[in-house]
């Protein structure tokens, strides 16, 4: 059990939860921080968010569209050592990536040979294929996820069916966490047919819309909206840029553009786009701007010249406590980091919580929200952020609740919709915590949480 040496604390100043967080068991906690209502998820990578059981059934299930996949189990030595790899491929000797068929009956004789149907997969070949996507181990890092993961994905990832499918069960799995509205990053571009043949971006976006109009999306009660995504570093990222700019101008579904990538490729530093940005200005209004920045080792100047480049959010911001001017620049807004407590350590920006600058940014009054990143790569969920931010900075019952106001408050949703957002999540917050404070740990539910292996592994609440 862990216990929280606190002072005492009048019933209005939130004794109830002083009380809990000294009392509970590490299980209760996490049972309360599940139960509890919470606002929304501003930094979520909707491919890097489905859980690996997802991709598996929904990829056999993509035949339905005509999809059909094979994934590589063994290496034949079918090319010379050193042999280059074609452009937009996966390396030679990555295990479990996948492709087509169609692709698949493309390769030489040999090659084929190292593939298999996803369908005909042995349960211990389909559970080492689930894990060759979750930072499952301890010797796994930043290298493993940004070089492997999404190469490992491959033709998945550009099935907008699929995609499809993964958006409604993160929905409805956050709502049964207790959230309310999403901002997923979701591109329209790059989308195939199962014979490869590209998808126009009309049709995707199209395909994505028709999905949350579905009655079992409207009956989650979930407020969607969506970002698209820009990988900064491509060759060709400020002719995408412009491509979704206007994408984002002429679609009420779609409300900003971000731009994602390791920080660390030179390629995409920010005020590469300063120009492009102010072309675009020029031609479009109601576009927002939340761009990942900070999300590195050493100080630069990355979140000052994001904040340049026009951005209203920063994902991460690890770093800005080593930039102090900006630092100074942004208490008490206007500008909000989205705080990715799993996911910076999973991606060893930090070594451990203490090293951790998100107490800083929240005691200081930097406007800080949780999120959750690519939680199905780290298999892991919101209630997980709150219960690490909870048990690793002692929160007060005050700052979990404006960690939720403000992933509604700084959110891009319309405002009438955003003003509706926060008075249900006060009704809700309020009821939660009239019943906690009057019954205790006795008003939770019987049915425990469900848990993740990031949970169960770190803090082992699942024992």
């Amino acid at each position: 059990m862990w216990v929280a040496a606190v002072p005492p604390v009048s019933a209005a100043e939130g004794h109830w939860f002083e009380q809990m967080k000294a009392e509970a068991s590490d299980a209760e906690l996490y049972q309360v921080l599940f139960e509890m209502p919470k606002g929304g998820d501003l930094h979520e990578h909707l491919s890097g968010s489905g859980l690996s059981e997802w991709w598996f059934d929904e990829a056999i299930a993509a035949s339905a569209h005509g999809y059909r996949y094979y994934t590589k189990v063994k290496i034949n030595n079918c090319r010379e050592y050193g042999a280059a790899t074609a452009p937009g491929t996966a390396p030679y000797y990555l295990m479990f990536t996948n492709i087509t068929e169609a692709r698949w009956r493309a390769l030489p004789a040999c090659e084929q040979g190292e593939y298999l149907p996803l369908s005909d997969l042995a349960p211990v070949v389909r559970a080492a294929w689930e894990n060759s996507i979750r930072l499952d181990k301890p010797t796994e890092g930043r290298d493993e996820f940004f070089e492997t993961h999404w190469s490992r994905l491959g033709d998945m990832a550009v099935n907008p069916w699929l995609i499809a499918e993964l958006l409604y069960r993160n929905i409805r799995a956050f709502a049964d966490e207790g959230l309310i509205y999403l901002e997923p990053q979701l591109p329209t571009q790059g989308y195939t047919m199962p014979d490869g043949s590209p998808i126009p971006e009309a049709q995707v976006a199209e395909i994505f819309r028709q999905r949350l109009g579905a009655k079992d999306v409207l009956a989650t009660g979930m407020t969607v909206r969506f970002q698209q995504s820009l990988l900064r570093f491509a060759p060709n990222a400020e002719q995408q840029l412009r491509e979704m700019y206007k994408l984002v101008a002429e679609n009420d579904l779609w409300v900003a553009v971000n731009m994602v990538g390791r920080e660390d490729n030179g390629k995409g530093y920010p005020l590469r786009f300063l120009s492009t940005l102010r072309e675009l200005r020029r031609q479009y209004h109601g576009v927002k701007l939340s761009i990942h920045a900070g999300e590195v080792d050493e100080p630069n100047a990355h979140i000052s010249d994001t904040l340049l480049l026009g951005a209203d959010r920063i994902g991460h911001g690890v770093n800005l406590i080593a930039d102090p001017d900006t630092l100074r620049l942004m208490r008490h807004g206007p500008y909000m980091v989205e705080i990715n407590l799993v996911s910076n350590l999973l991606l060893e920006y930090v070594d451990d919580y203490s090293q951790h600058p998100f107490p800083e940014y929240l005691r200081v009054g930097i406007p800080v929200a949780l999120s959750t990143d690519d939680r199905g790569m780290w298999d892991s969920t919101m209630t997980d952020e709150f219960y690490v931010a909870v048990r690793e900075f002692n929160l007060s019952w005050d700052e979990v609740k404006l960690l939720s106001r403000n992933s509604l408050t700084y959110s891009f949703v319309e405002d009438d919709v955003k003003a509706r957002l926060l008075g249900t999540y006060e009704d809700r917050i309020g009821a939660f915590e009239a019943r906690m404070s009057k019954r205790g740990l006795k008003a939770l539910k019987n049915k425990s949480a469900p848990k993740r292996s990031f949970i169960c592994t770190r803090y082992g609440v699942c024992g």
